[in-house]
């Protein structure tokens, strides 16, 4: 495939005619409950799972971000129930991070302010590339004493060196917001922007130089554009002719279309 594709047609339409084992990655944030407008359009949830196994690359996963809509009085439950079926349909639930909000929305009522969402990792069988963001540990380098207990209960203790640096926690935290989520006026055309640093994230962790992530809901084009300046393929799909355009206008703004 080219480096770039995108087509303006509903998802599960464009993942019929993508070839089976075709894609390295998915990154998403879906449309979920009623907490946007996306021009009215709805979309086929099931089918979507189906088809994106599917086309999935075996160890390739499925970032999935997520968040649900209190109705009513109570949460509606939308992450927990579209993360079983994705498990029921041959996916493993590889891993449960989440996406912390420095400055979230103040919200009123008797609940806190809700300042995170889910992402969930699905794998296609067990994860072919995981490249973990790295952090200088707090202690690395020296030495320290690893314990064990021994076949009578006795306590043995052993000089070993620390490592100097550690992967970073699974819990991920972005300021976002107008000219934070990205500088890209134009982008704001769209009603919910990912943080380019949370697609960026994820990219580099789950997928290596030249794969293919796919994107089924592309919106702004925020996958796209962190896939892109990161050396790998992007393909998707944006059901909004409008939304279409705008990724596509984003893209040639930084000459990557």
């Amino acid at each position: 495939m080219s480096e770039f594709c995108l087509k303006c047609v509903d998802a599960v339409s464009h993942l019929l005619g993508m070839d089976a084992e075709s894609v390295d990655m998915v990154l998403t944030s879906p449309p979920y409950d009623n907490i946007r407008n996306y021009k009215g359009f709805r979309w086929n949830f099931h089918g979507l799972v189906f088809e994106l196994h599917r086309v999935l690359k075996p160890g390739g996963v499925v970032i999935w971000n997520v968040a649900d809509q209190t109705v009513k009085g109570g949460e509606s439950g939308t992450s927990f129930r579209q993360a079983l079926h994705f498990m029921e349909s041959g996916f493993t639930l590889h891993d449960t991070m989440i996406y912390y909000k420095n400055n979230p929305m103040p919200s009123g009522g008797d609940r806190y302010h809700q300042s995170w969402e889910y992402i969930f990792c699905f794998s296609k069988g067990k994860p072919k590339t995981f490249n973990p963001i790295m952090v200088e540990a707090k202690y690395g380098g020296g030495e320290s004493n690893m314990k064990n207990r021994g076949v009578d209960g006795e306590l043995n203790y052993t000089k070993a060196k620390r490592n100097t640096h550690t992967k970073v926690r699974n819990v991920f935290a972005y300021s976002i917001g107008g000219g934070i989520s990205t500088r890209d006026k134009i982008a704001y055309e769209h009603p919910a922007i990912m943080p380019e640093k949370l697609a960026e994230d994820q990219i580099l962790t789950w997928s290596n130089s030249g794969d293919v992530v796919y994107d089924p809901f592309t919106g702004s084009g925020t996958t796209a554009k962190m896939a892109l300046l990161n050396g790998r393929k992007f393909c998707g799909s944006e059901i909004s002719e409008e939304y279409c355009d705008l990724a596509e206008r984003r893209l040639k703004l930084h000459g990557l279309v």
